[in-house]
């Protein structure tokens, strides 16, 4: 079992700023004991792919990526970049947690954002953590917020507002078993009836 907390920033123009918060921000999270932790997608930049060129940066050298080294070693945490090194594949029955940075806006969050996180836990029996920035009405867009962790039952079991915030849950691997041999989809395919492709 470990502790997971998703941080829910607001984002603006100035990254030097923005990577200042999301320090703070882990180091409280780590206070709090987690061990794992997830920042929301374009934690230091806003929000839109007319921002790309003005805050690229070296791979590993730029300052984003030497402020996460720093924040995970300082605070003896995982933190979330969306790679799971070493691995370029990944089979049914291997994962138990799948965290997805995104930003859903207000369109499509009130419509989707619970919704599909919950029906992919539910899928693939497994822990399902959604990571939003905060809601900045100001903002060219706007994020939805709402991060959240559901189990794998597709029960929501750590909820976040619009505002920054960070949330908590903790995660029971064994609990993915248990939900897993309940109802054992995994165990049932029948390919004498019909192939999954792996393509």
């Amino acid at each position: 079992m470990f502790k997971l907390a998703l941080i829910q920033l607001k984002v603006g123009r100035d990254k030097t700023l923005n990577l200042a918060n999301a320090s703070k921000a882990v180091a409280t999270a780590a206070s709090n004991g987690a061990n794992v932790i997830s920042l929301p997608e374009c934690f230091n930049s806003p929000y839109g792919t007319g921002y790309f060129a003005e805050y690229a940066e070296s791979v590993p050298q730029g300052p984003s990526c030497n402020a996460l080294q720093s924040m995970a070693s300082k605070n003896k945490v995982f933190l979330i970049d969306g790679e799971l090194l070493g691995k370029t594949q990944l089979y049914a029955g291997d994962c138990r947690l799948i965290i997805y940075p995104g930003a859903f806006n207000m369109t499509t969050g009130p419509a989707h954002w619970e919704l599909l996180a919950r029906a992919r836990a539910l899928d693939n029996q497994l822990y399902v953590a959604v990571n939003s920035p905060a809601r900045d009405p100001d903002a060219e867009y706007v994020a939805w917020g709402h991060s959240s962790i559901i189990d794998p039952w597709g029960r929501v079991i750590s909820k976040a507002g619009v505002e920054e915030e960070i949330i908590y849950a903790d995660i029971n691997l064994a609990y993915v078993d248990e939900v897993r041999q309940s109802i054992p989809v995994h165990t049932q395919k029948r390919n004498d009836i019909y192939k999954l492709s792996r393509a």
